[in-house]
């Protein structure tokens, strides 16, 4: 199905290729007994409309300037959670897959940058099911990469990619997006396991709902004795407009109102409990800190 020039697929083409290459970083830590790592799926080439277009552009301006951002191409990482228990080998979302753009996809290098492969993964634990998210969960042939794996998804993101309806009233510019997931997921729909808001899916893991970019939007708690981290997928989209105004509409969420409630939410936890995030798009592998300044939040990324 061809997408509006609305989509940021038909912008990102317009970015040359060679100005942004697949990256394998990666930031580990330990979490308890656990350890929690970051797995690079490269990164992605998008036209700044796609965030920036319904934010206002004098008050948006010096915060770009502030973080050397352009307002015509951003490059975010796309950085997959992995967290090992000794039991558990647990990935969260798939990454792009070949299928969606030139620079992302990379995750069979990421993962060997982990000293893993494939057959490694006993869990892929979905946030949602955005393409750069779910399109990597197939191989060439068309079988789940991740062989071995279970597969966790939320039960309201499951419902909302799965209902016929949402092809059609998604709008033109994420059509594509509803297609390429419901592929996915049909392979998946006899063994998925699905989830709710507040649940312990895993030892020590619990979901938590995180709904605007989205409709089922989920993050995760992860708390291995007396430390604990957030995964919080893309409710955190990026490290600049989204930390400086967590209040503002961005254009890269599906409800952009419920999408600023629920980042506000999120940095009120994460700063008044002090844990670690790992966001898919936040910079230098996407794992460290938030402090809070006179202008909003600051993101601090951990040792890489």
């Amino acid at each position: 199905m061809r997408q509006s020039r609305r989509t940021f697929l038909k912008g990102a083409a317009a970015v040359p290729f060679t100005s942004a290459l697949p990256h394998i970083t990666q930031a580990n830590v330990p979490l308890g007994s656990a350890t929690l790592t970051t797995v690079s799926d490269g990164n992605l080439m998008l036209p700044g409309s796609f965030i920036f277009e319904p934010m206002p552009k004098d008050e948006l301006a010096p915060i770009l300037t502030e973080y050397g951002i352009s307002d015509e191409r951003l490059t975010p990482e796309c950085n997959l959670a992995l967290y090992r228990d000794g039991t558990n080998t647990v990935l969260f979302d798939v990454g792009s897959g070949p299928d969606f753009m030139p620079t992302a996809g990379t995750i069979i290098d990421g993962l060997d940058a982990a000293g893993l492969t494939p057959e490694d993964i006993t869990h892929v634990v979905f946030t949602h099911a955005h393409p750069d998210h779910i399109w990597g969960l197939l191989d060439d042939f068309d079988e789940p990469l991740f062989y071995d794996a279970t597969y966790m998804m939320g039960r309201s993101e499951w419902d909302y990619w799965w209902d016929p309806d949402t092809v059609s009233s998604i709008g033109d510019a994420r059509a594509a997006f509803a297609v390429g997931a419901k592929r996915r997921m049909e392979v998946i729909e006899d063994s998925v396991q699905l989830f709710d808001d507040g649940q312990e899916i895993l030892p020590g893991i619990a979901a938590v709902s995180t709904p605007g970019h989205t409709p089922g939007h989920m993050s995760f708690e992860l708390r291995n004795g007396s430390d604990s981290a957030l995964v919080i997928g893309d409710a955190i989209g990026n490290h600049h407009v989204a930390f400086r105004k967590p209040e503002w509409i961005s254009g890269s969420d599906q409800d952009g109102d419920m999408a600023a409630t629920t980042r506000k939410e999120l940095f009120d936890r994460i700063t008044s409990e002090q844990m670690q995030v790992v966001g898919f798009h936040l910079p230098q592998a996407g794992m460290g800190r938030v402090d809070k300044d006179a202008d909003g939040y600051v993101f601090v990324p951990g040792d890489v």
